[in-house]
């Protein structure tokens, strides 16, 4: 175990020194998919993994080619690339053990975050070397763990395969962040076979040498981006002939603000930018906004995102503009199997690496594309938990002095691994 604890250790210090964004995980992948092949796994990547019209707020092929070269002139593992060249940065690594059982899927994901990292000398990454490489861009929430936990755990599977049976699928995703992802590689069927279903995070807000075994309470949400075209004229000269795009996205703005909470349950919304005009004696012919809605169920973020679809219609309307709406981001509500997360929570209870399991956590929590495996997991008859392993934090997610305690990631992989050898052990 120090072995690969000192592998964990590696791993996640390169990926966070090369952070990339969704769909652009193309270094990342690439030296997952040579880790995996060396241990022997069955390799599905690219589109084989991924639903090409499921795919939200997918960056512009120039930016995707530009990033492609980049990849391949800082580290990215020439022989694995290809499949990722296009944006489609999934895979799905399965380890057959040749005997009857269950198949158990465990997803990490890998992207980063458009954040400035702290170049501060008390901020670990700084100290010690490993600070993002890259301005305005960091791993901020803990992806990096992620994979690397997800390659941790695929080197304990190899080399115990014989004592297991079944199937074991590990789920590299892209594109979490702004929950764009997951839905092209549920659409993409690669749950479709999955008895038990497994995602995880370190952090979000439980003690270092804690443990969540199914964390609940996440939001349904859809992510927004909205334009404004209307007709520009000379502010002083000829304001009658103008179609003012920036009135009606502030309008629009300012009315999001005022949809009806539900009485069912939690709501969410917010305009997170907004973008118009180009000088001021001329009348914004074109205006963008980021806005995202968010609600306790499924059903409640679908009232407000329709509410907020409403507004901006009117607002357009009102100011004779013509507007675009396109859904960049989307995740759904799901409750945790609480058979499964008995399993995780009692090999949890038994882990050197804790001090503490929680079998369910019911609180308010942000928003995860997880749950569309969850949701499809369930549907066809298996069953699926959202967990969550404790860390110490040196700041809050999504802060540019975001770090954790790597010990994290031990834990990890040792309730994750004896999980899995409940789950897919072999009693002959």
């Amino acid at each position: 175990m120090d072995n690969i604890e000192s592998k964990l250790i590696e791993w996640r210090r390169d990926f966070h020194r090369y952070p990339e964004g969704g769909f652009l995980e193309m270094r990342t992948a690439s030296i997952v998919a040579s880790i995996l092949d060396e241990l022997g796994y069955e390799l599905a990547m690219g589109k084989e993994v991924m639903s090409e019209a499921h795919c939200m707020g997918k960056p512009e092929k120039a930016e995707i080619v530009a990033h492609y070269q980049w990849a391949l002139e800082n580290g990215a593992k020439k022989e694995y690339i290809q499949p990722f060249s296009e944006g489609f940065t999934g895979i799905v690594a399965t380890m057959d053990t040749g005997k009857e059982g269950p198949t158990t899927a465990v997803r990490v994901d890998m992207d980063a975050l458009d954040i400035n990292e702290s170049n501060e000398d008390s901020h670990v990454p700084q100290r010690e070397g490993f600070r993002s490489i890259i301005p305005s861009k960091m791993h901020a929430c803990g992806h990096d763990a992620h994979t690397s936990i997800g390659l941790g755990l695929a080197e304990l599977i190899a080399g115990n395969k014989d004592s297991l049976k079944g199937k074991i699928k590990l789920i590299f995703q892209p594109a979490e962040e702004g929950t764009r992802g997951a839905r092209s590689m549920v659409e993409a069927n690669v749950v479709d076979d999955v008895d038990y279903f497994i995602a995880i995070h370190v952090g979000i807000g439980v003690p270092d040498g804690h443990f969540v075994a199914s964390k609940n309470g996440f939001l349904a949400t859809s992510k927004l981006d909205i334009t404004f075209r209307g007709v520009a004229s000379h502010a002083g000269g000829k304001p009658e002939e103008g179609k003012n795009a920036l009135l009606a996205a502030a309008s629009a703005a300012l009315n999001i603000y005022a949809i009806p909470r539900h009485s069912e349950g939690a709501t969410r919304m917010n305009v997170g930018e907004m973008h118009a005009g180009s000088g001021r004696n001329i009348i914004a012919d074109k205006a963008f906004l980021k806005v995202e809605t968010r609600g306790e169920t499924t059903k409640i973020n679908e009232y407000v995102k329709s509410q907020a679809e409403a507004v901006i219609a009117g607002a357009a309307q009102m100011f004779g503009v013509d507007y675009e709406i396109e859904t960049v981001g989307e995740a759904i509500s799901a409750k945790g199997s609480t058979e499964l997360a008995e399993v995780l929570h009692a090999c949890a209870q038994e882990s050197p690496y804790l001090k503490k399991s929680i079998l369910e956590d019911h609180s308010s929590a942000g928003s995860e594309d997880a749950t569309f495996f969850i949701e499809r997991v369930q549907q066809n008859g298996g069953q699926a938990t959202y967990c969550v392993f404790g860390t110490e934090l040196a700041a809050g997610h999504h802060n540019e002095k975001f770090d954790f305690n790597e010990s994290a990631m031990m834990a990890a992989i040792n309730v994750l691994f004896e999980s899995i050898r409940e789950l897919n052990g072999n009693q002959e």
